[in-house]
């Protein structure tokens, strides 16, 4: 599965147009066989992605992933990361993150 859509770069590029309390996550990635959840709200040209990370460890945290370090998770020769297809973002980033630190994981 691919996990960047053209039509998730292309609301990820307009979020770099608004300001940070008002960009929304619109690509949802989860570890199909274990802990790990990515709510992303920008993908930048040199293969960063920036959004809400949660390893599972009760502290998701705002920062960057590299997007080919993503790619290349595998298990047993399958891609671990996957995206949730049916995500649809509820509300902005920075209030799932608020969420998340309350609730100790990613709540979405």
């Amino acid at each position: 599965m691919k996990l960047i859509t053209k039509e998730i770069e292309r609301k990820c590029a307009g979020n770099l147009k608004k300001p940070e309390d008002k960009r929304k996550p619109y690509l949802k990635l989860f570890n199909a066989y274990g802990n790990g959840t990515w709510l992303i709200s920008e993908i930048l040209d040199d293969g960063r992605l920036y959004g809400l990370c949660d390893l599972g460890l009760g502290f998701p945290e705002l920062g960057y992933v590299s997007l080919a370090e993503i790619e290349s998770a595998k298990f047993a020769g399958a891609q671990m990361i996957e995206r949730d297809r049916w995500f649809t973002p509820e509300k902005t980033l920075s209030e799932y993150a608020r969420v998340a630190n309350e609730a100790g994981s990613i709540q979405a």
